[in-house]
């Protein structure tokens, strides 16, 4: 024991504890395969618990332990780093409307806009055509994205209503 300047009890001592089987074993085995069933989505909290319906009671530091000496470690998804690009700054185009958003006859003044919603699934866009001789709207699309693939698409649709029905009925005609 002089080689290795270690005390003789100190040897002595850790070699018993070589010997000795491991306390925790069947519960780490238990504890890594909870964590595969579960797709390795499991923290130490929901292992604990699903050895507790199990009847196996340990504290949560010897769950956390044991899962630490195992690498059971849970991939966390990547938080997105802010970005202030937002793109090529281009020239804001020429206010022709001017806030007017009446127009006196059909297909004159058409308005755009996208709008988004929040449902349970998460958010959808909608982006309508709307003609300001009578509020009607033309043509509409919904997307997960607010996009110009959005746009463009209500657009298209709405060059082929157009051309499909150029004399609409208005309200003004139905009364007349």
């Amino acid at each position: 024991m002089a080689e290795l300047d270690l005390a003789r009890s100190s040897y002595f001592y850790h070699r018993a504890r070589l010997r000795v089987a491991d306390k925790h074993g069947v519960v780490r085995r238990t504890i890594a395969d909870i964590f595969e069933l579960n797709h390795r989505c499991y923290g130490y909290r929901r292992i604990q618990a699903s050895l507790g319906r199990q009847h196996v009671f340990i504290s949560e530091k010897v769950v956390r332990r044991l899962m630490r000496q195992e690498c059971l470690v849970v991939a966390r998804a990547k938080r997105r780093r802010y970005g202030s690009y937002l793109g090529e700054i281009s020239p804001a185009p020429d206010n022709v409307i001017n806030r007017d958003f009446q127009a006196a006859t059909p297909n004159e003044k058409w308005l755009t806009d996208i709008t988004e919603f929040q449902i349970p699934a998460g958010k959808v866009y909608l982006s309508p055509m709307i003609d300001c001789f009578d509020g009607l709207v033309i043509s509409w699309t919904i997307g997960t994205r607010p996009d110009a693939q959005l746009v463009n698409t209500m657009l298209d649709v709405a060059i082929v209503v157009d051309d499909n029905y150029p004399g609409r009925l208005t309200t003004t005609m139905l009364a007349g």
